[in-house]
């Protein structure tokens, strides 16, 4: 017994250095696969689309074992998803918020270069009250002065960040006043920012004209979706649409009415003003 404790004791010991020198070894670390392009396209989404996916896809599930139509699974997801896009205003209100956030910050800029302040002092003073919107593009701006760019190359690059005709033309008068350096700026800005508000005042019309016809439709939709839903489930008008022929009928007739949509949707999108202002130096 007294002799297999120091027995033992060296057999750990041993265990022990073979342990260490084991672990300073360096291993090989493995390469991780490289992720699947569904995978990465599915972690692109965001937490919105993700949970319209996931939701969209158990409710295609669920439908799938009530009536039948294994076209469920696809076609319901795929709804849940592109509906809400297909009948929403689109981009055309952060447009609109752009747009008045560039006629406010003229103004501003005009009220501060009424009080004999250079053109490169009132931009930097302006950013304090810059709307949201545009106070990314702002802000770098203010940067690149404070950097010592010349002001005309940073102007055209706040032109090119902002990638609107409108902020073109703002950018070309700030341009024209940086190179001639001349009074009547100001004033020349005002009549700028009057105009831009007209504009937006005329869009704004517009987007409500066109919000009517995207009512109209969406209220169409749901409709229909809720009646073919309760014929699915209890009707038997649907029932030629469980064979193999049906689903795809069903199919032409879903993809039709997607394609109407898109053509609505494709319709009342309007076209933006193409930019004349180049970034590297002259006109496009």
């Amino acid at each position: 017994m007294i002799a297999l404790v120091p027995a033992l004791a060296g057999a750990l010991i041993v265990a022990g250095v073979i342990g260490v020198i084991a672990g300073l070894r360096p291993a090989p670390v493995p390469e991780r696969r490289p992720r699947s392009r569904r995978v990465r396209r599915l972690q692109s989404l965001d937490r919105t689309t993700r949970r319209l996916l996931l939701g969209g896809l158990g409710a295609g599930v669920l439908a799938w074992l009530v009536t039948g139509w294994a076209l469920a699974v696809i076609a319901v997801p795929v709804a849940a998803v592109g509906l809400p896009i297909l009948l929403s205003a689109g981009s055309a209100a952060s447009r609109i918020q752009r747009l008045e956030a560039m006629e406010e910050w003229t103004r501003s800029l005009s009220g501060v270069l009424t009080v004999g302040v250079g053109l490169e002092q009132a931009l930097v003073a302006t950013l304090r009250s810059t709307p949201a919107p545009i106070t990314p593009e702002v802000t770098r701006l203010v940067a690149r002065l404070r950097a010592r760019w010349v002001t005309e190359d940073a102007l055209r690059a706040f032109a090119d960040e902002l990638d609107d005709s409108t902020g073109d033309l703002i950018a070309a008068n700030l341009i024209l006043g940086a190179r001639r350096r001349g009074a009547g700026l100001s004033n020349v800005l005002e009549g700028l920012a009057e105009s831009v508000a007209a504009d937006v005042r005329a869009r704004r019309q517009v987007e409500a004209d066109r919000a009517k016809p995207r009512a109209t439709a969406r209220w169409v939709t749901l409709i229909s979706a809720g009646v073919l839903v309760i014929l699915a489930v209890s009707g038997t008008y649907v029932e030629p649409y469980k064979s193999p022929l049906g689903q795809v009928i069903l199919i032409a007739l879903l993809a039709a009415y997607v394609a109407t949509l898109v053509w609505m949707k494709r319709m009342a999108q309007g076209r933006n003003l193409p930019r004349f202002l180049d970034a590297q130096g002259g006109t496009a």
